[in-house]
């Protein structure tokens, strides 16, 4: 991980970029998936990465994770963090799922205070 402003920044993007084409393929083939977020520390990059898919509803969540499709969501995710250049050892400590009306059932809809709360740093994503 770059230690510079500028060197960050360019990672971000690419970053960005990769993380948008994995949403737009995972749209395409997974019921209910609606979109993706990230956070990250880039002073802590490793330590704070967390990419969270976020589904409509709490079933169409649970529906894709026992038909085994968080296998394909990691597998798109490897493939993005890979492209920006970014390495993540324990690609499964960085991956969460969620849902659209879990989220307003338990803050409201405010998706700011969610991430904050339920995905602070959990373990190593190195």
């Amino acid at each position: 991980m770059p230690s510079n402003k500028r060197g960050q920044v360019r990672t971000g993007r690419r970053l960005v970029a990769a993380l948008t084409e994995a949403c737009e393929t995972a749209k395409a083939e997974i019921i209910g998936f609606e979109w993706l977020t990230h956070e990250v520390d880039y002073g802590a990059f490793r330590q704070s990465l967390r990419v969270i898919w976020v589904f409509d509803t709490r079933l169409h969540k649970e529906h894709a994770l026992a038909g085994g499709q968080d296998a394909r969501m990691r597998e798109l995710t490897a493939r993005a963090l890979a492209d920006a250049e970014v390495d993540v050892s324990r690609l499964d400590r960085c991956v969460q799922f969620d849902s659209e009306e879990e989220c307003s059932a338990q803050h409201g809809g405010d998706w700011r205070s969610r991430v904050a709360g339920l995905y602070a740093v959990k373990g190593h994503c190195s």
